[in-house]
């Protein structure tokens, strides 16, 4: 008896949203439901799209919402001259009493210079660049000088994703507003030869229920930035990234010298790891992880004050861990204005970010600022990857240190530094990383590893 065999086929229905489901922002007639704020440039209506236009002598124009949103997702087209850019600003504040009511918090950027960085995230008056494009080729190409561009913006909780022209952009978590204005920028111009360019948004509509069945799955290919104090994101911890200090006690970590007391010169407060200036201006306590590591990425962000001085430094050889100041490969935090050893050195070989005394931080992904660094005076993120011999310095998301620790380079370099008289120096295959405690105040957070 032959068998009957049955074939079963599932058919995919996409989830597909209706015109009664979105709601329009813009009624294609007039500005109803929006307000200009901070600047005085112009803002019309044409051919049912909004038209605004540059003007000398005025701040940043935002044309902004009435309304504050929360959780949605937002759609809209925007056409803007190749010679300025531009932003919708989302989950924004302008308040009185914070900056006289500048405008400030989420900017989709809209950026059409050779950096070509629109659909990054730019934290307006407030954190700067958050989530620049400097890890997303695909996402630089996305925009299209002057042509209608469709724009999609996803926020939804500490998620905030961003599409132009269906190729994802942006993939942040960040916890720091969760609500806000809904705002289009018309940048302030330095020149009257810019005066009077344009920039058109059209069908812009927004959804605010039912937003998890309508989000789109994030792309695999683009880095994911958590910035959420302490925690890591579900996708975190599935790529094998761990917290490399738990944020509330000092488990995993010690002195490098038993001579100092760590708990003298180091502090805890509200997930916030701090070294004590002047606890002990005499003996420093360097501190270091538990365990060696060899190949890795590693995520510290740091808050300098006036004048600090500190680092973190890995592959530290054992005969380097015996002396009370930690000695190996160095990525530097210091005040750069204001501390002298930033004019020691060489060649600027010890400014912020710098492989300490050998290698200068340059902008190395940043196609139209080569020796701009995004240094900020607040919270910084630095990154570290060592893969082999292969090393890279990252501060803020670009690249601005890369070099190989096994090559005739580096150990030229390591020849004319201060760093001569270490044998092997740089060359161990694993070590313990390290936070400088060089007598200043110093904040760290968010410190975490992904061993590759």
């Amino acid at each position: 008896m032959q068998k009957k065999i049955f074939h079963i086929v599932l058919v995919l229905i996409p989830f597909i949203t209706t015109a009664q489901d979105w709601q329009p922002l813009f009624n294609g007639k007039d500005l109803t439901g929006w307000e200009k704020i901070n600047g005085s440039a112009e803002y019309t209506v044409e051919n049912q799209e909004i038209i605004g236009t540059t003007r000398t002598g005025t701040p940043n124009s935002f044309l902004a919402t009435e309304k504050k949103y929360g959780d949605f997702i937002l759609e809209m087209d925007v056409w803007l001259d190749p010679n300025i850019n531009s932003g919708i600003q989302f989950r924004s504040e302008s308040k009185e009493d914070i900056m006289k009511g500048r405008v400030h918090g989420y900017q989709f950027e809209l950026d059409p210079s050779d950096r070509k960085w629109s659909g990054g995230i730019y934290d307006e008056a407030r954190r700067g660049w958050i989530y620049p494009l400097s890890e997303n080729e695909n996402g630089q190409d996305a925009f299209i000088n002057g042509k209608w561009n469709q724009i999609r913006i996803e926020a939804i909780g500490p998620n905030i994703k961003t599409w132009i022209n269906g190729t994802q952009c942006a993939n942040l978590v960040d916890d720091l507003t969760l609500e806000g204005i809904i705002a289009l920028q018309v940048h302030s111009i330095g020149s009257e030869k810019d005066a009077g360019r344009l920039i058109r948004w059209k069908n812009i509509r927004i959804l605010t229920t039912d937003l998890n069945s309508y989000q789109t799955p994030a792309s695999t290919r683009i880095p994911e930035y958590n910035y959420v104090l302490n925690k890591l994101t579900e996708n975190e911890k599935r790529k094998g990234w761990k917290l490399l200090w738990n944020g509330e006690d000092m488990s995993g970590w010690s002195a490098v010298s038993q001579k100092t007391n760590m708990k003298t010169q180091w502090s805890i407060s509200n997930g916030i790891l701090s070294i004590n200036e002047g606890a002990n201006p005499i003996q420093r306590a360097d501190i270091k992880t538990d365990f060696e590591y060899d190949n890795f990425e590693l995520i510290v962000d740091f808050k300098i004050t006036e004048k600090a001085n500190s680092g973190i430094k890995y592959l530290l050889l054992p005969e380097e861990l015996a002396k009370e100041n930690a000695i190996g490969l160095e990525f530097q935090i210091l005040d750069d204005n204001l501390h002298p050893d930033a004019k020691k050195g060489k060649n600027g070989n010890r400014t912020l970010g710098s492989l300490y005394d050998l290698i200068r931080a340059d902008n190395l992904t940043e196609k139209s600022n080569r020796h701009k660094r995004f240094f900020k005076n607040q919270w910084n993120r630095a990154k570290i990857i060592i893969n082999n011999g292969h090393v890279e310095h990252w501060l803020n998301n670009v690249k601005i240190v890369e070099y190989n620790r096994h090559s005739q380079t580096f150990r030229a370099l390591v020849e004319k530094s201060k760093y001569a008289e270490y044998k092997d120096f740089g060359q161990k295959e694993s070590g313990v990383i390290v936070l400088q405690d060089h007598g200043d105040t110093v904040h760290f957070k968010n410190i975490k590893i992904r061993e590759l």
